[in-house]
């Protein structure tokens, strides 16, 4: 499949964008500086990305899923730190798939580059999402919630936050809750690979009848789940092109024994292999991204269950391979390679590994949710 002339033009921007303004030593200064450097996050947005999945009537481009999965895989190397999945991927989209009043309201901040987060996971729950204890009670000027979310990305820095929750009779719901809301608190943390996210709690927050998402909330809630799944995917087929090309390089320079390691051929039939499990991953990637906005629910959540999973034993392979390659210094924490290392194993775990994503493919293929 190849990259139309949009994701062409968009990718080159963001390369050197990155080339420039972001690499290893410089988001090193960023993770050390918090998580988030506001300049470089503006350079972003004005390349377009906060823009790219809002739609025209809120002041965006409108652009298909497949371009930000592109744009995601081509940042993949960077590990930029800014919201680029939780704002410009996952809340841009949840929000202009839900529409009403709330995506009125902050989809055209979110396309000036304000930063949107979404809260679907709990505490002790995992990845599942199905029984949120999180609880939105009616009262007569809107809504009171009560409960805790973890895992949300750049909680800290988001001006609204997309919160999943339960409402009395039962039914699940999506609410718009401004991140300067009375009862909110955040403990913020790094993830394993720098990026921030943050435990919420949640306690008496009031919101207005309109912070409601119209629309079934659960198909929304699977949705989401499934473009999540995909972003992750992508971002990590850039990263093992990055870590595979860095191990290449590595093999063709470092002489042993005066000649190259690469001369000797277990070690080049070894790069070969990582370079197949690379290449299987690309191809998942490439039908998740024609694919995902074409399928009907069931199918999508089983074509994406097999896409992680294919996808998540590649992360493995290969972030484990080329820190073999490299030997010892492999881990050194000098060389962008054990950064990479910490993305892919990372990426590994989100929504489920391999062989989680291996059970939902099964029940989804006999017929039970997924």
């Amino acid at each position: 499949m190849q990259a139309t002339e949009q994701q062409r033009m968009l990718g080159d921007s963001l390369l050197r964008f990155v080339q420039r303004e972001y690499d290893f030593e410089q988001r090193r200064r960023v993770q050390a500086a918090g998580g988030f450097d506001p300049a470089r996050w503006q350079g972003l947005c004005e390349l377009g990305l906060a823009a790219l999945l809002v739609p025209q009537e809120h002041g965006g481009l409108q652009a298909p899923l497949a371009d930000a999965l592109h744009a995601l895989q081509v940042l993949g190397p960077a590990l930029v730190l800014e919201p680029v999945l939780g704002s410009c991927v996952l809340a841009t989209r949840l929000l202009a798939r839900a529409g009403g009043p709330a995506a009125a309201q902050w989809l055209p901040r979110l396309a000036e580059g304000g930063v949107g987060a979404v809260a679907l996971f709990e505490p002790g729950a995992g990845f599942e999402h199905d029984a949120p204890r999180c609880a939105a009670r009616a009262d007569p000027q809107g809504w009171v919630l009560d409960g805790a979310k973890s895992l949300v990305l750049q909680a800290d820095r988001a001006r609204v936050l997309l919160v999943w929750a339960r409402c009395e009779d039962g039914s699940p719901a999506w609410f718009a809750v401004p991140a300067d809301s009375g009862g909110l608190s955040l403990r913020p943390y790094a993830l394993l690979d720098g990026q921030r996210a943050a435990e919420l709690s949640l306690r008496g927050l009031r919101l207005p009848a309109a912070a409601r998402l119209p629309g079934e909330a659960r198909p929304l809630a699977d949705e989401l789940r499934d473009l999540w799944l995909a972003a992750v995917c992508a971002d990590a087929v850039g990263v093992m092109q990055a870590a595979l090309d860095a191990t290449v390089a590595y093999l063709n320079t470092r002489v042993q024994f005066g000649r190259p390691l690469a001369a000797q051929q277990v070690l080049r039939h070894q790069a070969a292999s990582l370079w197949m499990e690379l290449e299987q991953a690309r191809s998942m990637v490439w039908l998740a991204a024609r694919q995902l906005e074409l399928e009907p629910p069931a199918q999508r959540a089983r074509l994406m269950a097999a896409v992680k999973s294919r996808v998540g034993r590649a992360c493995r392979e290969v972030s484990q391979g080329t820190v073999q390659l490299h030997g010892g210094m492999g881990l050194s924490d000098e060389l962008a390679l054990s950064h990479w290392f910490k993305r892919l194993s990372l990426a590994e775990l989100w929504l489920g590994d391999s062989r989680q994503q291996l059970l939902r493919y099964q029940r989804a293929g006999a017929g039970e949710p997924a």
